[in-house]
């Protein structure tokens, strides 16, 4: 293998809470896209572990991981195995969750980017993590590989799963038959859907299933008697293996007395199931270490539940922006408190543009993955999640 490269950046948010500090990071090799994936990987893995090693943190503090990938079928395989060998030579503290991935090209131009999340507690004998595989009649190297870390974390525990997926001639039938695949891993940790708080659901091609996705997914808490929709993103991105063709990955949190669960809400946006889609805007959860804001995949959307500035990606960013911030601001907070954000863009030649809007409305300045991602409507361009924390000093009354 060639010498990795030496060229790579980090972007790391740290959050000091009551019990624990919290990481977000992302990894990005800037390496010619020309060079083979398994350099960019190897350069992307070990410029991870020398963060954890910073923030005096290791892969068994590692909560949730996910590989955006240029091409998922051709590259993930030695994306994988390169993995395994860099975290091997960190012997037992290479102890790392199944990562999630999806088939996302990074608009950087390199092969991959690495997004992780790491929990390290103030008390060791107060934190408590394990892994648990899904169980699942398919086994292609995807299913194989779905999992779960539970993190206790004081009396809460919350779960982060890497890619679930179900099986079925039609796209509504493997989405419903993911939901129960997700609802079979939750049980088997002693929760249920009702504590989701963010989904995340990447279609193969969303033009053509996402109208199953919605379908499926309202039948499903139908069935479930759910009230409160998780934080949602649902966007184009190829699951692996090509059998599939959809996946999703998924955060769930309880605790012994019952959590604060607030759904998040703006005068600029509806509600997105007054047109079919079940998820909430955004969701405001008070833990045992921080308050955390969950900011669903929002877009040019207005108060209508209508795509707005058709065609103009700076008008339609800007939109997607004010948006997100006026999220926030219902919660008493603000870009400044942002830790970690994905921004999905439909046309890769629009990432400048929006790269700079970003910059100039103050949406940067913490780990956030630009990549390639054909939305729920045709005719919308950009779209962004975001996750924002506040101290628990900070809790409205």
């Amino acid at each position: 293998m060639r010498e990795p490269p030496r060229r790579s950046s980090a972007g790391l948010r740290r959050f000091a809470g009551p019990e624990a500090d919290e990481l977000t990071i992302l990894c990005r090799p800037e390496v010619p896209s020309s060079l083979e994936p398994a350099v960019a990987a190897e350069a992307a893995y070990r410029l991870l572990a020398t963060r954890l090693v910073d923030e005096q943190a290791s892969f068994r503090d590692v909560t949730a991981e996910t590989i955006f990938v240029r091409d998922i079928g051709r590259d993930l395989p030695q994306v994988l195995d390169v993995r395994a060998r860099v975290l091997a030579e960190f012997g037992r503290d290479a102890d790392a969750p199944a990562p999630a991935f999806i088939g996302q090209a990074p608009l950087t131009g390199g092969a991959l980017e690495i997004a992780a999340t790491a929990v390290v507690p103030h008390r060791r004998d107060a934190w408590e993590v394990r892994d648990v595989a899904a169980e699942s009649s398919c086994r292609c190297p995807g299913c194989a590989r779905s999992a779960a870390r539970v993190v206790r974390l004081g009396e809460q525990t919350s779960l982060y799963s890497s890619n679930i997926y179900g099986t079925g001639d039609d796209a509504f039938t493997q989405v419903l038959a993911m939901f129960d695949a997700a609802e079979r891993l939750l049980a088997g940790c002693g929760m249920g859907f009702g504590d989701v708080i963010r989904t995340w659901i990447h279609l193969r091609d969303i033009d053509r299933d996402y109208d199953a996705l919605n379908r499926a997914r309202r039948e499903f808490f139908r069935r479930r008697g759910l009230d409160l929709r998780p934080a949602s993103t649902g966007v184009q991105g190829a699951p692996f293996p090509d059998m599939h063709d959809v996946s999703l990955c998924l955060q769930a949190v309880r605790s012994p007395r019952r959590l604060t669960v607030v759904r998040m809400s703006t005068p600029t946006l509806n509600e997105a199931w007054s047109y079919g889609a079940d998820f909430s805007r955004g969701l405001r959860v008070v833990g045992v270490n921080k308050v955390a804001l969950h900011v669903s995949g929002t877009a040019s959307i207005d108060e209508a539940g209508r795509t707005v500035h058709l065609g103009d990606v700076a008008a339609q960013g800007e939109r997607m922006l004010r948006n997100i911030e006026t999220l926030l601001a219902g919660q008493g907070a603000s870009f400044a408190d942002l830790v970690s954000a994905v921004l999905y863009v439909k046309r890769p030649a629009d990432a400048p543009v929006l790269r700079e809007l970003c910059r100039r409305r103050g949406f940067d300045g913490f780990p956030y993955a630009l990549v390639e991602a054909p939305l729920c409507r045709p005719e919308l361009l950009c779209e962004a999640e975001a996750f924002a924390v506040l101290p628990l000093a900070r809790v409205q009354a």
